[in-house]
């Protein structure tokens, strides 16, 4: 029996048997009073996520399209049940922008993060950090810095290199990453938002929530990925590999993607060429997620061996028509 399910019964049994407490309501109070969640050997408090917990009934992708950012970022979530579904009063909530260059598609648009912290703060967080290793002359340029602080938010910046900063985190499941060091400050959240933009890469062809990924992590594993520089033809498989591996880590509360304008070429950095949809898309399963974002350049996600290697370790849904997605136009 999980223990989210020991907690229901010694809460409910516990109690006044008058009172009467659902176990939605119960679930959603839970997160903040110690529940905690075990995924690949690490343990972050509040990340248990339920089914109850997360999604609004019959949503699995929520995207809303249109040119006014924040009203599409709180859009997409209200799809998804709204934030409150994600944070809990007295929450202290992770987010994990890319902020890798200021050329244009190439970072998470600073109103996605503004609207973001806006939820998170409405929903009674207490405290929303931004996390990275990138120096804050990334979050300037980007105009990154200026929406996080702004909206009284912390931006927190890790030494990328200092490894006493990071928790060793076992991964008995990784086939090729055996062990991730992620940053220790993400364990003193109680909830995480991954917020990565959806574009092209030059290793793998895209990046999205589970690639956002390797911003936690210390930079000397992170090297182990790229060992091969993509000149070999095992090299692009084992990077796939080692993101699948590192999302064994640990799950997200929630992911934001900005599919807005994003390069199709020259990626990560650019500059590029740009498609622009004009979407912003959530939901939690960054397997689904990632699998519709590359679609919408083209892209088929049963070729990206990072997605394909995702789903094999039962970390989400790779075959869209088996995933409810909801969309509007703003």
């Amino acid at each position: 029996m999980r223990i989210i399910e020991i907690l229901y019964i010694q809460f409910h049994l516990g109690g006044n048997m008058d009172s009467k407490i659902t176990r939605r309501d119960f679930l959603k109070k839970s997160t903040h009073i110690g529940v905690a969640s075990t995924l690949g050997g690490s343990i972050l408090s509040g990340l248990l996520r339920d089914p109850y917990l997360h999604a609004s009934p019959g949503v699995d992708i929520a995207v809303a399209k249109g040119a006014d950012y924040i009203e599409g970022t709180g859009k997409a979530v209200e799809l998804l049940g709204g934030m409150t579904n994600f944070v809990s009063k007295g929450a202290k909530v992770a987010i994990l922008p890319n902020t890798q260059r200021n050329n244009p598609g190439a970072f998470t648009k600073p109103e996605i993060v503004r609207a973001t912290i806006r939820m998170c703060k409405e929903a009674g967080a207490s405290e929303v950090n931004c996390l990275s290793w990138l120096p804050r002359k990334a979050w300037e340029s980007t105009g990154l810095a200026a929406a996080v602080e702004e909206e009284g938010a912390n931006l927190s910046l890790v030494d990328m290199k200092d490894e006493s900063l990071y928790k060793a985190v076992p991964l008995p499941k990784g086939k090729a990453l055996k062990e991730a060091k992620i940053m220790k400050a993400l364990f003193e959240n109680d909830v995480f938002i991954d917020m990565p933009i959806t574009k092209d890469h030059i290793g793998n062809k895209f990046t999205g929530t589970m690639k956002n990924y390797m911003g936690l992590n210390l930079q000397a594993v992170n090297m182990f990925f790229h060992t091969g520089k993509f000149k070999e033809p095992d090299d692009i498989p084992h990077l796939d590999q080692c993101i699948a591996d590192l999302n064994l880590a640990v799950k997200p509360t929630l992911c934001i993607v900005d599919a807005t304008e994003f390069i199709t070429t020259n990626g990560p950095f650019g500059p590029g060429k740009l498609a622009k949809p004009l979407k912003i898309v959530a939901g939690v399963d960054r397997v689904a997620i990632d699998a519709y974002c590359c679609q919408l350049w083209g892209l088929n996600p049963q070729n990206i061996i990072m997605i394909k290697r995702a789903h094999e370790h039962g970390l989400g849904e790779i075959d869209l028509k088996k995933v409810k997605i909801k969309e509007i136009s703003i």
